[in-house]
């Protein structure tokens, strides 16, 4: 039998309060997800009770919204709860992959929900898939017997006006940062996100950077603020490299995925050295370590670093540019946009789904002609069927569009082959086997060297193509982040101290032609720009002589460790903070201002 009411009813009061128990069981689950704990999230309400009981409230209209949206009160609210129960879930599983909580623009990865199951494959215990199936099963048998409570059209109207109205208020508190929003205890920290969502909750956290910018306005940005920068440092002299090609060289970058040396790790003994041929080319080539701005992930941030000499150390912690603003602009200036101008063919490789990042649409604002990825390599060679595009098809691939080119080319090439889950055989069987490590974690770290070595054969198949192509030609490599491995891998080896061990990977210049062999030591991704075109003679403009000034003192430029040309960084120098409010209010400029420096920097 259908139930109708219209008129509050005791009926309409016990479906009102068990919608508002299911807010504030929702926003428990949320918080002890969010901290990773149970017992956490208790403390946490003793101490910012208001925020969670506000927060709790948020729920609750969010349920009630669903239940008169869908024509069962029941089933609404019950599918909204699986929702945000599922968002809770994403949260827990990547605070416990890279450290980080779960962003609003991550959710633009819904798109690829595909693609991130196959990433993910292995990571998810199986206990948890039979969770996830009992609670599906669960929740269609709930749909199918509890009763059929409806509500008429008019009370649905109101309801929707007032929840609407309710959440609309909640999210314009926090976005405003209001007084009534302090009063609760509530305190915006974007430079800070685990302690943002930390102290104010997941609720109020995500919530909060919904509105969140790429970097403040910095003191003194102005277009004459601009304009004297650029006078400055056009009046620089340009100090590229006497051995540069007499001809436009092709530039190749190969930014590899999850790549770093595991021979660094201590404790741990190797049947071999996986990385043979850059362990002996380090020695005669430029050569050295990327100082990474990230740790098991956000590979997007990497890549933004390395093609627009940008640095992630001015944005707001957690920032993804590539989502949160470049899809939004129309250009930004960067090496692939330098090089276009000077008559490059721009071309972008990635072995995998184009849309990840966005990269479909930020490769063309970025000033990128061609985009190849793996929907248009249909021949391409995976280890395993059900494993990654090679590292090994991804270099010959690259070898032969530079090969084919007839003007010189710049190929940014981005693998996929070392990303995670590290399972056993996913690439073959494991070739190398290390001692040392606890039982638990053996097959893992012995499935990631493997994966190195391939990478390492790869590249030395590169280096002798190098030999073949007619143009001079100049290659970085270098890996994006260290790889999510087990936590316990990193403790073991005593890396848990030393943020500057978890954020150096290899990285390599190598050329057709002499470029030298002097270390470059460890420098930072946004750096790479002026570095190749110092090492290949290229002309630099006034914008990557600011960046190779910054280079010169401050090479390793990130949040979690600064490296000066001495040893980590401490304290900055006043010379050093001046060449960083410089190099602060261009990247403004460029992101989130008026782009005076487009004109006047490149």
């Amino acid at each position: 039998m259908v139930r109708q009411f219209f008129l509050p009813s005791k009926r309409v009061g016990a479906v009102l309060l068990l919608l508002l128990l299911g807010g504030f069981t929702l926003n428990f689950i949320m918080q002890a997800a969010s901290l990773r704990n149970m017992g956490s999230a208790l403390n946490w309400i003793s101490q910012y009770h208001w925020l969670y009981i506000s927060g709790s409230l948020f729920f609750f209209f969010v349920l009630l919204i669903f239940s008169v949206i869908l024509p069962n009160v029941y089933s609404g609210a019950l599918i909204a709860f699986v929702v945000c129960f599922i968002i809770a879930v994403a949260n827990y599983k990547k605070l416990g992959t890279t450290g980080e909580p779960l962003f609003p623009w991550d959710l633009n990865q819904i798109k690829n929900a595909q693609e991130m199951s196959k990433i993910t494959k292995g990571m998810i215990s199986p206990y948890a898939v039979i969770a996830a199936i009992v609670l599906i099963a669960l929740l269609v048998y709930l749909i199918f017997k509890l009763p059929k409570v409806k509500i008429q059209l008019p009370l649905r109207f109101v309801i929707v006006v007032i929840s609407v109205a309710a959440i609309i208020g909640f999210l314009q508190m926090i976005g405003s940062q209001t007084a009534l929003a302090t009063s609760m205890k509530y305190q915006n920290i974007p430079w800070n996100q685990k302690v943002n969502y930390a102290q104010n909750g997941f609720v109020y956290a995500f919530a909060g950077n919904l509105k969140q910018k790429l970097m403040e306005k910095p003191e003194g940005y102005s277009q004459e603020a601009i304009a004297a920068i650029a006078k400055k440092y056009s009046a620089l002299p340009d100090n590229t490299s006497v051995n540069g090609s007499a001809e436009q060289p092709n530039i190749m970058y190969m930014m590899d995925e999850a790549f770093f040396d595991p021979t660094r790790l201590p404790t741990y003994t190797f049947s071999e050295d996986p990385l043979k041929f850059i362990h002996q080319e380090q020695n005669s080539t430029p050569s050295g370590f990327l100082l990474s701005p990230e740790f098991g992930g956000n590979t997007a941030n990497i890549e933004f670093e390395a093609l627009t000499g940008l640095s992630m150390y001015f944005l707001q912690d957690g920032s993804i540019p590539y989502q949160q603003r470049i899809v939004k602009m129309s250009s930004l200036p960067s090496i692939v946009s330098i090089l276009k101008e000077r008559g490059y063919k721009t071309e972008a490789l990635h072995p995998f789904d184009d849309t990840f990042y966005n990269r479909n649409r930020v490769y063309p604002i970025l000033g990128f002609d061609q985009f190849t990825s793996e929907k248009d390599l249909s021949n391409a060679q995976r280890i395993k069927p059900n494993g990654y595009i090679s590292d090994m098809f991804a270099v010959q691939e690259a070898v032969r569009e530079l090969k084919s080119s007839d003007k010189p080319t710049f190929l940014h090439l981005v693998t996929m082959q070392n990303h995670f889950p590290f399972t056993k055989g996913l690439n073959g069987p494991n070739s190398i086997t290390v001692d040392g490590v606890q039982p638990e974690y053996k097959d893992e770290l012995e499935t990631y060297v493997h994966d190195t070595k391939l990478t390492d054969e790869a590249l030395a198949y590169l280096k002798e193509q190098l030999k073949t192509i007619k143009r001079p030609t100049i290659v970085v490599f270098w890996g994006d982040h260290l790889p999510a491995l087990s936590a316990g891998i990193y403790t073991q080896a005593g890396w848990d101290t030393n943020p500057r061990l978890k954020h150096e990977t290899k990285l390599m210049y190598m050329a057709n032609f002499d470029i030298g062999k002097q270390s470059v030591g460890t420098h930072s991704p946004a750096f790479i720009g002026p570095t190749v075109f110092q090492l290949s003679g290229q002309k630099m403009p006034p914008y990557y002589r600011l960046l190779e000034k910054v280079k010169s003192e401050i090479p390793g430029l990130s949040k979690n460790v600064r490296v000066g040309t001495s040893g980590v960084i401490t304290q900055f120098t006043p010379e050093q903070k001046a060449l960083l409010d410089d190099y602060r209010l261009v990247e403004y400029d460029m992101l989130e201002g008026e782009h005076y420096s487009k004109d006047l920097l490149f």
